[in-house]
């Protein structure tokens, strides 16, 4: 099919649409084995119980995402994106197997290494494709479905990991759905998806967006709404750190056992990933300004409620109001990115904004670690807080609407 026959949308390229929604959810699933139970598979397994050697894990796969993801950026310009998905997936098949057959601490980092460069090729690659698919219209739905997919496998593999630890009685056997998950997302990449060169050739042809003049520099910081939405990126990340690897250490340190840890703390990334097939396409509806400066403050806010979590109803509520807050930012932090550069050099620009944004898991984890052993899980937690609703006010002052929606419109770019 030539260029100038290929169609954008999201109804007019549905069943590709689909199924790298449904890839996508395997790629969430790999990572959300681990997120409730690495902290007990640690201490039982390995006698690992400090934080800043158990946080460990979390920057072995930050680094491998971060580059991967800058990897997946400049792999674009020589590889398709199906080829670079098949990639992402072989990285993902001896991550499970060496999870359960770990017979020292670095096998879990040798794991986490390969997960990192698993989540950063495959997640980037179906995050490409989509916006690649869908075109302009749209784009913000189709970013919401895509993470919501992404972050609901997350949730629920988290709870699911939790039960089979604490119903089986072997922490290891968490991992061992991660097979199954690893094969089938390969085998789908392999014979069914179809490669989205001919929409990238579509869409260049009609775009009025100007090239960047320095595609680095521009989105990581001198682009007014490219800049601000690399640092929202990377302090959301970095929370998001220091939660996956405290979280669990704090639950557990209040008297909940396995399974009610494995269900805490699949709460957030839950209804994050359920939040965000509203607030992406509200996205397509308001300025995104305003979603993500509100989305920010409100992670704040649910951080600092996490302090004084003295009573379940209130742990509760902090993670739902997490997770109500990151949903508004995520699928928003890929629309603005994408509506900000031209297609030639967007998958660039997102692997940049995606290299910056997981570097965030590796900044978290030390923080946490760290400050953690000095000062304790209290005053992180408060620390991270605030950081977050800087960040948050700052978007708001920076930030410009680059259309005439329902908040006001101006020219964005350099400032």
């Amino acid at each position: 099919m030539s260029s100038t026959d290929t169609q954008l949308g999201l109804r007019e390229n549905a069943t590709q649409f689909w199924l790298l929604v449904l890839i996508n959810g395997f790629v969430g699933a790999m990572v959300g084995l681990e997120r409730s139970v690495i902290p007990e598979f640690a201490e039982t397994v390995f006698g690992i119980s400090g934080h800043t050697a158990l946080l460990s894990f979390i920057v072995a796969f930050g680094l491998a995402k971060s580059f991967a993801n800058l990897m997946m950026g400049r792999l674009t310009t020589r590889y398709t994106r199906k080829q670079l998905l098949t990639l992402g997936w072989l990285f993902a098949l001896p991550v499970p197997w060496l999870l359960l057959y770990a017979g020292n601490w670095w096998w879990v980092i040798a794991a986490n290494l390969l997960l990192g460069l698993n989540q950063g090729l495959a997640w980037s690659a179906t995050v490409v494709m989509k916006i690649d698919l869908v075109g302009e219209k749209n784009r913000g739905l189709a970013m919401g479905i895509n993470e919501f997919a992404g972050y609901l496998a997350v949730g629920l593999m988290s709870f699911l990991a939790g039960y089979i630890a604490s119903t089986t009685g072997v922490v290891s056997y968490a991992f061992t759905p991660g097979i199954a998950f690893s094969i089938i997302g390969l085998l789908l990449t392999v014979f069914f998806i179809r490669d989205t060169h001919a929409h990238v050739k579509t869409e260049a042809a009609k775009t009025s967006i100007p090239l960047l003049r320095n595609i680095w520099k521009d989105t990581t910081w001198r682009h007014r709404n490219l800049g601000s939405v690399t640092l929202n990126g990377f302090v959301n990340n970095l929370n998001d750190g220091i939660l996956w690897g405290l979280l669990p250490v704090l639950l557990l340190s209040k008297g909940y056992s396995l399974t009610e840890t494995g269900f805490l703390a699949g709460i957030y990334p839950v209804v994050w990933g359920l939040g965000q097939l509203v607030t992406g396409k509200l996205g397509d509806m308001v300025c995104k300004k305003q979603l993500l400066s509100l989305g920010m403050m409100i992670q704040g806010a649910a951080i600092g409620l996490l302090y004084f979590s003295g009573s379940y109803p209130i742990l509760v509520s902090a993670l739902v109001i997490l997770g109500a807050g990151t949903a508004l930012v995520y699928p928003n932090f890929l629309s603005v990115v994408a509506e900000n550069t031209h297609p030639a050099q967007r998958p660039q620009s997102l692997g940049i904004f995606r290299f910056w944004r997981d570097f965030g898991y590796v900044a978290g984890a030390v923080i946490a670690g760290v400050f953690s052993d000095l000062f304790g899980l209290q005053a992180v937690l408060l620390g991270t807080a605030l950081l977050t609703i800087g960040a948050g006010v700052l978007s708001e002052v920076r930030m410009c609407c680059t259309k005439k929606l329902l908040w006001h419109s101006r020219e964005c770019g350099i400032g």
